[in-house]
């Protein structure tokens, strides 16, 4: 599972930053969460080329990116450069061996990388470790899709992404049991005339089951919501966006 998700981006990375441009919306949910970012020691999980954590540091926060691809790494390392900004390969389930405790006054989880871990159990073991590394009250900020919604609705289709140099075109297929879901994906190349496909399996994280993990993990103060902009969760939505201490 690792070394198709490893394949997967690699295939991707060169485009990635087109694909998946920086939203501004991002940071200011965390600075808002966390009261300003001056002085914040941060860890981004799955932070890809590096262009949310470059802007935290821009910010004032002191900031650790960390990826399992090594080819994304590579462009944050060369492109993102900032003193207050480092990059490392890191796996999200190896939290506690990485870090020290109480390091970090913020732990960012953005994009859907959570989803990429293969079980229930392997989301409440992250989220222990999480906390573990965290400073006593310090936040948690997730973002996944919405399964609840693309369960119930089966929506076999996510929108298309069409850039000035690429289409990137994203399909679910479902499995019997409901746990997983399958992604495929389609990047069009459109000056090549080329695409790559890809499929790779990901956790359908209801919300209910994020909530139990959240609060077997000791979180608290958990707020579930529909964007960045903090609306209520609930619907036919895409978004889960996650805040606890």
């Amino acid at each position: 599972m690792a070394d198709a998700q490893n394949i997967f981006y690699t295939s991707i990375s060169k485009y990635y930053s087109e694909i998946f441009p920086y939203n501004p919306a991002q940071l200011k949910f965390v600075e808002a969460k966390l009261s300003g970012l001056s002085g914040k020691t941060i860890l981004d999980i799955g932070c890809a080329t590096g262009e949310l954590a470059y802007n935290l540091a821009l910010g004032g926060a002191s900031v650790t990116g960390i990826d399992l691809n090594e080819d994304l790494l590579e462009q944050a390392q060369e492109n993102k450069i900032h003193p207050n900004l480092h990059f490392q390969k890191g796996n999200m389930l190896n939290l506690e061996t990485d870090f020290p405790a109480t390091q970090f006054d913020a732990v960012l989880c953005f994009g859907n990388t959570l989803v990429h871990l293969k079980s229930l159990d392997d989301v409440t073991d992250m989220l222990k470790a999480t906390r573990i590394v965290l400073k006593p009250g310090g936040t948690l900020l997730l973002q996944i899709l919405n399964y609840d919604y693309i369960l119930e609705d089966k929506v076999t289709e996510l929108p298309c992404i069409d850039a000035e140099n690429i289409t990137f075109l994203r399909h679910y297929q479902f499995r019997e049991t409901g746990d997983y879901i399958d992604f495929q994906t389609e990047l069009v190349l459109k000056h090549k005339v080329l695409s790559i496909r890809n499929e790779t399996r990901l956790l359908a994280l209801k919300s209910k089951d994020l909530l139990k993990a959240l609060t077997e993990a000791g979180f608290s103060e958990i707020n579930l919501y529909s964007n960045f902009k903090q609306d209520p969760f609930g619907g036919k939505h895409l978004p889960l966006v996650v805040s606890c201490i």
